[in-house]
């Protein structure tokens, strides 16, 4: 009718659809980021939740078991913060009053043995870092300011953990008893390994970072020892470029302060190798297996797209869409063979 073929229309009103979605998507992404969080959070926890829920006596123990469970983590939570909280902070006092003076300091012994176009560059460089640390001040009072989510990501993590089964059986009741409520079921099944698999390695590897760098650093008295180990814990949840910022950030420490400079350097490369090589691969499991290069560029890519957020994701996104290829390709050959 009118010249049109029916088929383009269709195609042309599914393509403007995909399209509002992804619009629509992109407008609620700091919400839908909460909620991601929130669910890799519930995953973290879920460990500790079904332990409980099986030791518990009574029937129909699940909300029971949540509850106590977030009783434990609240308690180990103060527990660290009192423990370690308190030296972190006052680390990070001390730092910060002798940090600038120490850079400067070490900037003009490196200009001592420089030529004059080179001295210029470091000094213009040095002033640019000195002028950038009030903006990189605001940064950090601007994420001190969305704290509020640490309440609200737990919150949420427990609705996911409460309803999870219920979601789940509410998702599969959206197509029919047939073969592909056969193959969501099964699409499911795969990211839910994945994503346990994910979480709790790295909350693995963030431990054995901290146990390795404090222990370390202790033994060699190198100063700010809990502060840079919780430093490299921290960033050991962002994929590659987060070992690799905590390394520049220990070793421009350890410099300015007068470290064990060479010791540090030959520790942080022996203990990347035991972590990245021997550690990581173990610990992530079946569904991670991604290739370094591919890794490097979804960070990169995940950078330049959502910032922080974005590099943490991107690994994750990353194997979930591994593991789509994998289910479509093994479903496109089990209907060819068949």
């Amino acid at each position: 009718m009118l010249g049109i073929d029916s088929r383009a229309a269709r195609s042309t009103w599914t393509a403007a659809l995909v399209v509002l979605a992804l619009w629509l998507v992109y407008l609620v992404r700091s919400t839908l980021y909460i909620f991601i969080l929130a669910v890799l959070f519930a995953y973290l926890l879920a460990p500790l939740v079904n332990l409980l829920d099986r030791l518990l006596p009574t029937q129909s123990t699940r909300t029971l078991a949540l509850a106590l469970a977030y009783v434990l983590l609240v308690g180990l939570v103060a527990a660290g913060a009192i423990v370690l909280g308190t030296k972190m902070v006052e680390q990070a006092t001390q730092l910060a009053s002798v940090f600038p003076q120490k850079f400067q300091g070490l900037v003009d012994s490196f200009q001592a043995h420089m030529p004059d176009r080179l001295k210029n560059e470091v000094a213009v460089r040095s002033n640019d870092l000195f002028a950038a640390l009030p903006q990189i001040g605001l940064k950090f009072l601007k994420l001190a300011s969305n704290l509020i989510y640490v309440v609200i990501v737990p919150v949420l993590a427990f609705f996911f953990l409460k309803d999870g089964a219920s979601i789940r059986d509410h998702i599969l009741a959206l197509l029919e008893v047939g073969p592909r409520q056969t193959l969501l079921d099964e699409v499911l099944a795969d990211i839910h390994l994945l994503l346990a698999h994910y979480m709790r390695a790295l909350v693995l590897l963030s431990a054995v970072a901290f146990a390795a760098y404090s222990i370390f650093f202790s033994v060699l008295g190198i100063p700010y020892a809990i502060l840079l180990a919780a430093l490299g814990a921290i960033l050991e949840f962002i994929p590659t470029l987060g070992p690799l910022a905590a390394s520049a950030i220990i070793l421009l420490v350890a410099a300015v302060t007068g470290g064990h400079l060479l010791a540090i350097v030959i520790f942080i490369v022996a203990f990347r190798m035991f972590q990245d090589y021997l550690v990581s691969p173990n610990l992530m499991g079946q569904g991670v297996e991604l290739h370094p290069l591919l890794v490097l560029f979804g960070v990169f890519a995940g950078a330049e797209l959502a910032g922080v957020p974005g590099a943490f994701l991107s690994v994750p996104v990353l194997a979930l869409a591994r593991v789509l290829y994998l289910r479509a390709r093994r479903t496109r050959i089990s209907r060819v063979v068949t």
